[in-house]
């Protein structure tokens, strides 16, 4: 795997640029005289820019495809004041030469602090059938290293790699701190079910090079995907209790809470009901820090544009 030398956070106009970039986007256009070009959107963990390749722009197209990690030589220069590439070569580069991280955002916590600390909540739990459940999802390095990596989200929380295993973590923190609170809660199954309750995820997305659904995510979803991983481990182990498999069942289905929000069943226990509370607190909370962040540059105004996910203007603060 070889190291990124260079990001787009540090790339002046007029450096010539000899490294490898997610190809976010992509069109052929024509210029007024007719010649094709091509737009490329060029992408890091540091941000974004456009390219532009104005030489053999069929042939170059037909290298690469959206979605891929390439290696470019160019140059970069100012256009409209903002950062853009002339690119003169193109190439994709292979799996073993890149670092998926270097490319997308990724979480800002420790990966390895966070998925120590989940293991550590494991070990909290006084169910057998539990644990036994959850080291053989976290046991198997497959499945653990996936479940560091993903995402949470394509559009609207913790959109970054690292992004599910920050979440998930911040979940089951308030689970145990409303297990504290409410004694009358199953605190086995709230924090087991806090862990596993966004587990399809890990399946759902294609996070390599750009973050996007898999064909199972987009035909299936991670709630079903997340029980039928569940289904395939209880079997496994063989003496599970069928009434906790049950409930636990309910609470993966049901954490969306509402049919609308692709729930295929309302929360109808207490710990469903809790988890799907918490899961859409962090979520929201999230999303708000990150819009907010997005919207920093403009000092015209204390709040932030119309944002149509919470159908409402959010206020920046003073």
């Amino acid at each position: 795997m070889k190291t990124k030398d260079i990001y787009l956070q540090d790339i002046k106009p007029g450096d010539k640029i000899a490294s490898s970039f997610l190809a976010a986007d992509k069109n052929m256009a024509f210029s007024q005289k007719g010649s094709p070009y091509l737009n490329v959107r060029l992408k890091d963990k540091t941000g974004e820019t456009d390219g532009k390749v104005w030489d053999n722009a069929v042939e170059l197209d037909r290298t690469f495809k959206k979605g891929d990690i390439i290696f470019i030589e160019g140059r970069a220069q100012n256009y409209r004041n903002a950062l853009q590439i002339s690119i003169v070569t193109v190439k994709p580069c292979a799996p073993e030469e890149i670092d998926p991280a270097d490319y997308q955002p990724v979480s800002k916590m420790d990966t390895q602090a966070m998925f120590r600390d989940i293991l550590a909540y494991i070990d909290t739990l006084s169910s057998v059938p539990l644990q036994k459940l959850l080291w053989a999802f976290f046991h198997d390095e497959k499945t653990a290293d996936r479940f560091r990596r993903a995402p949470a989200a394509k559009g609207f929380h913790h959109i970054y790699l690292g992004g599910l295993l920050e979440h998930t973590l911040s979940v089951v923190r308030l689970l145990d701190r409303a297990a504290e609170h409410y004694p009358q809660l199953n605190r086995d199954l709230l924090i087991a079910g806090g862990i596993l309750h966004d587990i399809g995820k890990i399946d759902e997305f294609n996070y390599d090079g750009l973050i996007g659904y898999s064909d199972e995510g987009r035909m299936i979803g991670h709630l079903v995907m997340g029980v039928e991983m569940i289904d395939k481990r209880i079997e496994a182990i063989g003496d599970f209790p069928p009434q906790l498999a049950l409930e636990l069942r309910h609470i993966i289905l049901s954490h969306h809470g509402e049919f609308e929000y692709g729930s295929p069943k309302r929360p109808k226990t207490m710990e469903a009901m809790v988890i799907h509370f918490m899961d859409d607190l962090d979520a929201k909370l999230n999303a708000f820090q990150s819009f907010v962040a997005a919207d920093a540059a403009n000092t015209d105004s204390d709040w932030t544009a119309y944002n149509r996910f919470f159908d409402r203007y959010l206020f920046k603060g003073r």
